[in-house]
């Protein structure tokens, strides 16, 4: 998807805006040209970047500091629904030592 179709999509949000949140490595679309080619993942830090800014009042200069941690939590889910599929591939008794070493 190119700039100007996130844009359109998204609504409220200036190209001047965008392209600042791109030099500033809020957003990473790949370039395309002169244009930006901008993914699913890309289109959905728009949308929590615009929401922060407008929808939550989050100051530009806080705006650093949340993405990185909202990284780290989403960082941290994935390597927690890999420690859980790899213990789900372990015979029983090795899940029920887990189990029972996490006190569940």
């Amino acid at each position: 998807m190119r700039l100007q179709a996130v844009i359109s999509l998204i609504g409220n949000v200036e190209t001047i805006e965008l392209t600042s949140w791109i030099d500033r490595g809020w957003v990473q679309p790949d370039p395309a040209g002169d244009d930006w080619d901008f993914h699913e993942i890309d289109v959905a830090r728009v949308r929590l970047i615009h929401d922060l800014r407008w929808s939550m009042d989050v100051s530009e200069d806080a705006i650093p500091l949340v993405l990185s941690l909202l990284d780290q939590v989403y960082d941290l889910r994935d390597q927690l629904r890999r420690i859980l599929g790899a213990v789900e591939d372990q015979p029983p008794e090795v899940k029920a030592a887990v189990i029972k070493a996490l006190g569940s």
